[in-house]
């Protein structure tokens, strides 16, 4: 009878490691992707439509993500690394009935733009300006 205590009792560590691997390795993922998206933090993203409007997209350590358009209105999601994907997600208001939006992950440094395209397939170009 003591070694089936034993032997479940060494099921249940056994479980709780591999558990607390898992844990570890979603952790380890996390930093990761805040280090990738490093340059975004305390910074602006602005993206700009060839009307003259823009969006301006601010990105938060611990996955924290808003946005301010040229018209005044504010949306607020999260932001996560999918594969080589960037996605919104939780968008809120939803635009368009539009919730989450992934696009290419980019990789840039301060001063340098790329095009890409917005969540309706409207051409951007896009720049990571100093600052909010």
């Amino acid at each position: 009878m003591l070694a089936g205590i034993g032997g479940h009792m060494r099921k249940s560590r056994a479980a709780g490691l591999v558990l607390l691997g898992l844990c570890a390795g979603m952790a380890t993922t996390a930093l990761a992707n805040e280090a990738r998206m490093a340059a975004a933090f305390g910074n602006t993203v602005i993206s700009r439509y060839s009307d003259g409007g823009w969006v301006k997209h601010w990105f938060e350590r611990g996955g924290g993500y808003s946005a301010e358009f040229s018209d005044g209105r504010r949306i607020r999601g999260s932001w996560r690394i999918e594969g080589e994907r960037l996605c919104l997600n939780d968008i809120q208001p939803s635009i368009m009935l539009i919730r989450r939006f992934c696009s290419p992950m980019v990789e840039v440094r301060q001063g340098e733009t790329w095009a890409s395209r917005d969540p309706l397939g409207r051409r951007v170009q896009n720049q990571l300006i100093p600052g909010r």
